[in-house]
């Protein structure tokens, strides 16, 4: 045996059952591979074996065969307690889930180096067990129960049963396989050892810990700090800080213990807030974001006391206030002597579930008594009481929050009340804002974590924009924080910025910047101080700031502040619009407006991705604030209205939802094409020029033939004109144009014409006049429209006429001469008529040149009277010419006199 070779497998010491489990999955692994115990193993896993380590081959370190271990794999860990055996050329296989986990800053693990000649395998799983169950399912490898039963144990402890963050679909599938009935998993005995009843020395323990538990606020949040000394103690602290943090739920737990020979932490967080794998690294120590451990020598408990601490107050993210997520402003309130009905109006027209009822005290402060919620309403109106008070059906309560309480403090104050929605109150008890249910669920995704993405939103900005447009919306962000409203950037801009396009609007600043206060006063007072004009739209509470007037420019050198730039670099214009909410009195009708929260005006728009905001005030600069969960449908590529009514309060979000489908590669969100199929009858009540536009806005898209023909095939041409129709020969037509216009030998007839007037003549090629004329009517054409489409049907109608091989070239000539020379540009793109090209081409060339010699005057000299014979006599000898039937002068004369005799 002196001599053998062989390979072994290790892991580090203390062992838990993800380290076991690894160590089992490796064996199977590589079978001729030895699995060596380390000589510490958690007391949980202890007794595990104790039952069943008959089921595995793990060896003892002392017993581990003499000889050259020519290969180690080391599992859960890159470095492991050496048996005999090691030499300096030993490889190193390292099977370890914490170095992916470290990439993605979920792990904190001290630096320790890689040993030489190693292979790794990582991957950014919640558990180690699961990279080698994926192997295992990889390679067929059967398993028994007790196997299943170890490496279920693995993944659900070191996973928090799928519940810590670091835990990634990976491990739910690779837990899923080993569920398989097949395999036999005992979930009772994973649920004993994952459970497992402390000790009496344990229990001691943790009374004096619980005793000794001392409370910290540190930004916003509860922490924990528990110590003890406790020389000689053997077992496991986990399960002590598990305890703890049951019956405390603070955000985060820290556990102090001197065991004589050295001082062990054990952190625990509930809360990606605060990183205790972050800390118990500072601290030599190493684990992930919610759980972590650390063993510190020589120093006192007090000083690791005061350095956890200082730990915390550096590395603790401030906790998302109620301020944070709240729809500012003052909310809409019930007086409670006001009738159920009128409630249920108010709940209607504004779209909530639920209202604070309020009343005054003598000093004109507000008193809550309490909320009435959809259900309170509908019942007293199956009740047929709608002329009740609604003091009579309001759920009673004071039941607050203010704006810098946590989001702990909100959720606690939502399950004691069992309200959906709390009224925000300041200091004097005045009600400012409304938080509900859903601002607390929009939490769960982390990027709509107040100030989450707002370093790399800023860098964004900086690459999207001019030096000169940052600096304007800086300085907007700034004279509006002076005026204490907030302001945001919102709509096309921010998706585009979102989706890392390229946004026509960013070209030239074309933006919707909208104001929590009035729009129209901070307008006034960006005149005031840089010039420029304003313009105000006082109904809608709207104002154009215009900046490059000749009469009234602004400063530049005052705007700009030394920036380089000039009245050139910046946008004609800019508006401002203040936060509102709508409500339509009539399906198609105009909307009524009313002053409100960015949260409701986000509300009003058409679909959930054009409802992101990035907030332009300084100490929020470029923070995210997605109330309508837009990001979410933008990362999964799908356009979603935000009402059941959407589509009756505005038909033409019909149009815009497929215009955004197809230039996006989104989906319509079923239920929304539901609503949309259901709304089609509509589009026969929106006016002509609001139709026209959302078609020529499809049109103008980069390749407006998508949206085209998924416009037809849900049936949406149809309900526009009867006639309109796109097939594939179309959209090849639509390609066809647009690659003659990229060409640098375009016709200038072409390039003259706006592009959705082109497409608007090739999809109706092929009308009738009576079907142009219906259709003039349905969009409101402008003249020039109509007379292209016009010369498209003439076209379309001689078609026969003109490749006829017996059509005479005058003939050619006289259709031709009624269509405008554009038309001909367009057919000589989409017709695959030869002979007609043929014979247009050469009209355009030829033909449509020749004219005869004689004039009006000549006519005139020769006797023949004024009137309009002229016409006939000139239209003849030019067909004479075109035919080639007349050469001379003298031939023309001949018959003009003939004509003129005849007559």
């Amino acid at each position: 045996m002196a001599g053998r070779e062989f390979d072994i497998i290790l892991t580090h010491e203390r062992t838990d059952f993800d380290a076991l489990a690894s160590l089992l999955a490796a064996s199977l692994l590589f079978p001729d591979a030895i699995p060596v115990l380390p000589r510490q193993l958690n007391r949980n896993v202890r007794d595990f074996l104790a039952l069943y380590r008959n089921h595995f081959r793990f060896v003892s370190p002392d017993d581990v065969p003499r000889g050259k271990v020519r290969r180690a794999i080391l599992v859960d860990t890159r470095a492991a307690n050496s048996p005999r055996g090691m030499q300096a050329d030993t490889e190193y296989i390292v099977i370890d889930h914490h170095a992916a986990l470290a990439e993605k800053n979920l792990m904190h693990e001290p630096r320790k180096p890689l040993p030489q000649a190693y292979e790794l395998w990582c991957g950014p799983t919640g558990a180690n067990t699961t990279l080698l169950v994926e192997k295992l399912i990889e390679h067929a490898i059967d398993i028994s129960p007790v196997e299943a039963t170890l490496l279920a144990l693995g993944i659900y402890e070191d996973t928090g049963n799928l519940t810590y963050a670091s835990t990634t679909h990976r491990d739910a599938a690779a837990l899923a396989w080993l569920l398989e009935p097949q395999r036999g998993v005992n979930l009772s005995e994973v649920n004993e050892f994952l459970h497992h009843p402390v000790t009496e020395e344990q229990r001691k323990l943790l009374q004096v810990l619980m005793d000794a538990c001392e409370f910290l606020e540190i930004e916003g949040h509860t922490i924990i700090l528990a110590m003890a000394s406790a020389p000689g103690f053997s077992e496991e602290l986990s399960t002590l800080a598990a305890r703890l943090r049951d019956f405390h739920e603070p955000d985060a737990l820290f556990l102090v213990v001197d065991l004589g020979d050295m001082i062990q932490v054990v952190a625990r967080s509930t809360t990606e807030s605060i990183d205790v794998g972050r800390i118990a690294h500072a601290l030599g120590g190493g684990g992930h974001s919610r759980a972590a451990a650390a063993h510190l020598r020589d120093v006192s408990l007090d000083a690791v006391r005061g350095r956890i601490e200082h730990l915390v107050r550096t590395y603790a993210r401030a906790s998302v206030t109620v301020g944070q997520i709240m729809s500012a402003g003052r909310p809409h309130m019930l007086q409670p002597d006001m009738t159920i009905a009128e409630a249920d109006a108010l709940m209607r027209r504004y779209g909530h579930e639920g209202f604070p009822v309020v009343t005054t005290d003598e000093n004109g402060r507000d008193v809550l008594l309490g909320v009435l919620t959809r259900r309170e309403v509908d019942k007293a109106l199956g009740h047929g009481m709608g002329d009740q008070p609604v003091r009579r059906f309001m759920r009673a309560g004071q039941f607050t929050v203010r704006p810098d309480d946590s989001i702990t403090v909100l959720r606690r104050r939502m399950i004691e009340s069992n309200w959906g929605q709390l009224p925000v109150v300041d200091a004097e008890g005045n009600i400012v804002g409304i938080v509900t249910r859903t601002d607390l669920i929009k939490l769960w995704d982390d990027a709509n974590l107040p100030g989450r993405r707002r370093n790399e939103l800023a860098a964004r900005l900086r690459q999207a924009l001019t030096p000169v447009q940052l600096h304007l919306l800086a300085l907007i962000g700034q004279e509006v924080d002076a005026m204490n409203y907030n302001v945001y950037v919102v709509g096309g801009f921010v998706r585009d910025l979102m989706l890392g396009v390229a946004s026509k609007r960013a070209l030239t600043l074309d933006v919707d910047i909208v104001i929590e206060g009035d729009a129209i006063a901070f307008a006034r007072r960006m005149q005031e101080k840089y010039g420029g004009r304003v313009v105000e739209h006082k109904r809608f509470g709207t104002a154009k700031w215009l900046l490059t007037r000749r009469d009234a420019p602004v400063d530049v050198d005052k705007l700009l502040a030394g920036l380089e730039g000039s009245l050139a670099d910046l946008p004609p214009h800019l508006d401002f619009v203040t936060a509102r909410t709508e409500f339509y009195t009539a399906p198609t009708a105009l909307p009524t407006v009313q002053q409100s929260s960015i949260k409701l005006d986000l509300h009003r728009r058409d679909f959930t991705i054009n409802t992101l905001a990035l907030c332009l005030n300084p100490d929020r600069w470029g923070e995210l604030l997605d109330a309508w969960g837009g990001l979410a449908d933008l990362r999964a590529g799908l356009v979603r209205v935000l009402h059941s009514l959407s589509f009756v309060d505005d038909p033409t979000r019909i149009l815009r939802a497929v215009r955004y489908e197809q230039r996006f590669d989104f989906t319509i969100e079923p239920r929304t094409l539901e609503l949309l199929l259901d709304a089609l009858d509509l589009l026969d009540r929106v006016t002509p020029a609001r139709i026209r536009h959302e078609l020529e806005r499809i049109l103008q898209e980069e390749k407006p033939e998508k949206a085209m023909l998924r416009l037809d095939e849900l049936g949406i041409l149809r309900k526009i004109h009867a006639s309109l129709r796109m097939t594939q020969e179309t959209a090849r037509q639509f390609v066809a144009l647009r690659e003659a216009l990229q060409a640098e030998d375009v016709d200038p007839l072409l390039r003259k014409e706006p592009v959705e007037r082109l497409y608007l003549a090739i999809l109706t090629y092929g009308f009738s006049q009576e079907e142009i004329d219906a259709l003039r009517e349905r969009l409101g054409l402008r003249q020039e429209t109509q007379r292209i489409l016009k010369g498209m049907a003439i076209l379309h109608r001689y078609l026969p006429a003109l490749s006829a091989p017996e059509a005479k070239p005058s003939q050619v000539v006289q259709i031709l001469d009624e269509v405008p020379p554009v038309c001909l540009a367009l057919f000589s793109i989409i017709s695959h008529d030869a002979a007609a090209l043929e014979r247009v081409q050469r009209y355009r060339t030829e033909w449509s040149r020749i004219q005869p010699l004689l004039t009006g005057d000549d006519l005139r000299r020769m006797g023949i009277p004024r009137g309009p014979l002229y016409r006939q006599i000139l239209t003849a000898l030019r067909m004479g010419r075109v035919d080639g039937e007349i050469h001379t002068l003298e031939e023309e004369v001949e018959l003009a006199k003939q004509i003129a005799a005849i007559t």
